[in-house]
């Protein structure tokens, strides 16, 4: 297998793992709404705002893993970007998955989380809809 074969089946392997970090951003984004949907429900049928309230801990965890996996995405981008611009690896380097050296170039968690920087980012705008939503439901039932 000579370095291009190498390359290319590197790049395939970050592509899958982009795949499932993708995947799993996802899957954070539908929990998040049908647990905190259904809790307002049973907050609305109760008649009892403290389910509403409950509903902030998911909202909360859900977007917290979310803007885990979008920050192992970024990171993850960085190392597709370098793999693909080498031109000459040690047979050691070849399908590296270590994306420690790209975390000082990639915002933190924190800043990916929350969107806190120069621009909020769509994390900051759908799970804070969703727990302005639990807030309002629980406000609104007292």
């Amino acid at each position: 297998m000579d370095n291009d074969e190498k390359r290319i089946k590197h790049l395939e392997m970050i592509q899958g793992v982009l795949n499932r970090l993708a995947g799993n951003s996802f899957a954070m984004k539908g929990w998040s709404v049908t647990l905190v949907s259904a809790l307002i429900a049973i907050a609305v049928d109760k008649s009892d705002g403290k389910f509403a309230l409950a509903a902030l801990l998911p909202a909360l965890a859900f977007w917290i893993l979310d803007g885990y996996f979008l920050w192992q995405e970024r990171l993850f981008r960085k190392l597709y970007d370098a793999v693909r611009v080498r031109q000459k690896e040690k047979d050691e380097d070849f399908f590296s998955m270590n994306i420690a050296p790209y975390l000082g170039s990639t915002p933190s968690l924190v800043v990916t989380t929350f969107g806190i920087g120069k621009k909020p980012n769509t994390l900051l705008y759908f799970h804070g809809v969703v727990v302005l939503s639990a807030l309002i439901a629980a406000k609104l039932l007292g």
